[in-house]
């Protein structure tokens, strides 16, 4: 008997799943929203802009709550940039946000001549990161941690979860000078809180200690990095995490420190293209310091990404917590 196409149930396909939260994971919805509405509230020269993209970085929060400070520029990123380094001159703190890969690429200039040569007080906070949408090249960022990093007064934040977000905002708005930062929005997992973690600006710490291997994490690869731990466990595997929220300016002492005691694997993840990022600025300053353990990366490759299922790709691009553990299980 042939069942009529009309009474199946529709398929559905997670194609395009954004979340990055496991299955049961905490999380807590728009971290940066509901914490630059709080901040406002203290503070009245805080102000929101974005490129037609309030509900996609979270600031149709801050929309809600302090209409007559939010500013929705259209789909002009030049444009947005321009508008929050005037705003910026006039006393105001602007916070703008659009997506990663639409500030380091469309808007580069505006920001570079607009923003960081005159060292204005502008946030610049950007969704979709590294690789954090299956939507492919088009609007994944897996190069802007390269590009923001060469650009002189900026300022660059990767917070892993958040907790993070939620600290950050304030820590940022209270900091004189241009900053980016990547944003996870939507649901965001809630992964630091356990290890009684507290952001603080331009400072790596140590989230988990171990013998056997230091990762030296940013971004949400610090939450797969604690999760690889957790199951390296039981294989008798030892794992530390240093976590690096602030790519610009490095936290070079405490990386050093925690690279040079002996006997460890030293090994740098980041959500992002392996050349220009963290790994590479890590790479560097142990170089110049004559610090030489034995080093390697977890990045995404140097190619254009596919489209496709989040959890399929990280698999696919070596950032899934398995291939996290797979990886470091081959080095050791």
């Amino acid at each position: 008997m042939t069942t009529s196409t009309a009474t199946k149930p529709r398929l559905t396909t997670s194609a395009m799943i954004a979340s990055i939260a496991a299955e049961g994971q905490p999380t807590r919805p728009a971290p940066f929203g509901h914490a630059l509405a709080a901040l406002a509230e203290q503070r009245q020269d805080i102000v929101g802009l974005t490129a037609d993209l309030a509900k996609y970085t979270d600031l149709h929060i801050f929309a809600k709550a302090h209409p007559e400070r939010f500013y929705q520029m259209g789909m002009a990123e030049q444009l947005l940039m321009s508008a929050a380094a005037g705003l910026a001159r006039e006393g105001c703190v602007p916070f703008a946000t659009t997506y990663a890969v639409f500030a380091s690429r469309r808007a580069y200039d505006f920001i570079c001549m607009a923003i960081a040569e005159e060292n204005l007080n502008v946030k610049i906070v950007c969704g979709l990161p590294g690789l954090t949408t299956g939507y492919g090249p088009s609007h994944q960022a897996t190069d802007d941690l390269a590009i923001f990093r060469a650009m002189p007064n900026l300022m660059v934040i990767d917070p892993c979860d958040a907790l993070e977000i939620e600290q950050a905002v304030p820590a940022i708005a209270a900091h004189q000078g241009p900053v980016y930062m990547r944003l996870l929005r939507g649901n965001v997992p809630l992964v630091l809180d356990r290890y009684d973690y507290r952001f603080q600006l331009g400072k790596a710490q140590v989230v988990r200690p171990g013998r056997d291997v230091l990762v030296v994490s940013t971004g949400l690869m610090t939450m797969r990095a604690l999760e690889a731990a957790e199951a390296l466990a039981a294989d008798g595997v030892d794992v530390s995490v240093l976590h690096v929220p602030t790519i610009k300016p490095l936290d070079e002492a405490t990386i050093l420190a925690e690279a040079r005691k002996p006997g460890r694997l030293v090994v740098a993840a980041e959500n992002h293209s392996l050349i220009g990022g963290l790994g590479e600025a890590v790479a560097t300053t142990l170089l110049r310091n004559g610090v030489t353990p034995t080093f390697r990366q977890i990045a995404l490759p140097d190619a254009f990404l596919d489209a496709g299922a989040l959890p399929t790709l990280h698999d696919r691009y070596g950032i899934s917590t398995t291939a996290v553990c797979q990886q470091i299980k081959g080095w050791l």
